[in-house]
């Protein structure tokens, strides 16, 4: 199988300036260091690993701290930062914008710039926001003008809203929980069945997610959770469970052969996207994992629409 022409939507970018923001604030991500990151080194990283196109995203923890003026300050910087890098190499790179979350009014403002002025191919939230998560009603009005313009929208985790575990990294169990959290949360506000023009990416396979999903189903259930109608007599979860199958989930860092049967449970065929996590996860680690991908029985069909054909359809200007 060739690997020469895979899309990732989960990519990261560490522009200069915010690396030396994050070192002041003495910040580490997911309680490990921040990367190194620079367009030669995600080049390379990319030319050794069959990535034709790299959609960038800032990483947790986004731009705000509390002082909104400072988050659309750097959420401005870091969104002309990541289009001019695409104006000048469009065929290697695209960029999912940051927003200014739960700066609503600021977050409503720089998507549309973000979107009519510099192009971005989609928009990155972080699972929670100051706590609050995005089935939270203060957020609706953004999720309102991301439906209407129907934009991909990929969600990624950060640090739960409550002390970590001493000893234990967070992005080992935490960000899982996290981005689940904020899964369910749409599901159950509702905001799934509202605004189905939003094209949702869960990053690492949804989390816990497909592990979890019937314990999901029987928590609608018993919230009397509005969910489509479907053609089934004999499936009572299968309304429920169409919910789930909106999402679209990366396999960054979840394509072993643990991970891939629950995730292949769940998601629908071609809801499914390639993800490295780089610079983050290391190379090696990356190749280790691509090289379980490959290693797994899927149909050939179903491998090059995760490696490509899903995102040419939600990224039509990558199409080939």
């Amino acid at each position: 199988m060739s690997r020469a022409h895979r899309i990732d939507t989960h990519q990261h970018i560490v522009p200069p300036r915010y690396a030396e923001w994050m070192h002041a604030k003495g910040i580490r991500p997911g309680g490990i260091d921040l990367p190194s990151w620079s367009e030669s080194a995600a080049l390379e990283f990319m030319d050794g690993h069959g990535i034709q196109t790299g959609i960038l995203s800032l990483s947790t923890p986004g731009v705000y701290f509390g002082d909104i003026a400072e988050a659309r300050g750097w959420a401005r910087e870091i969104n002309e930062y990541s289009a001019d890098l695409v104006r000048r190499q469009p065929d290697r790179f695209g960029f999912f914008a940051t927003l200014t979350l739960p700066d609503v009014e600021g977050a409503l403002a720089e998507a549309a710039y973000a979107l009519d002025v510099l192009h971005a191919d989609g928009i990155v939230l972080l699972a929670n926001n100051d706590g609050r998560y995005l089935g939270d009603p203060g957020f609706e009005p953004l999720l309102q003008f991301l439906h209407e313009r129907g934009v991909v929208v990929f969600i990624h985790p950060g640090e739960l809203p409550a002390e970590p575990v001493p000893g234990i990294p967070t992005f080992t169990a935490d960000f899982l929980l996290d981005t689940t959290r904020t899964a369910i949360s749409l599901v159950l506000s509702g905001a799934m069945t509202k605004y189905p023009g939003i094209k949702f990416i869960l990053a690492h396979a949804g989390g816990f997610v497909p592990y979890i999903a019937y314990r999901i189903f029987l928590t609608m259930f018993a919230a009397n959770t509005a969910v489509p109608q479907v053609e089934s007599d004999s499936n009572p979860v299968a309304g429920h469970m169409a919910l789930l199958k909106q999402f679209y989930y990366d396999i960054a860092l979840s394509s072993s052969p643990t991970a891939l049967p629950s995730l292949l449970a769940v998601a629908e065929p071609d809801h499914i996207t390639y993800g490295s996590d780089f610079p983050f996860a290391p190379p090696a680690a990356i190749s280790f994992l691509n090289n379980e991908f490959e290693n797994y029985p899927l149909d050939d069909s179903l491998r090059a629409a995760v490696d490509r054909g899903n995102c040419e359809t939600l990224f039509p200007r990558l199409k080939i």
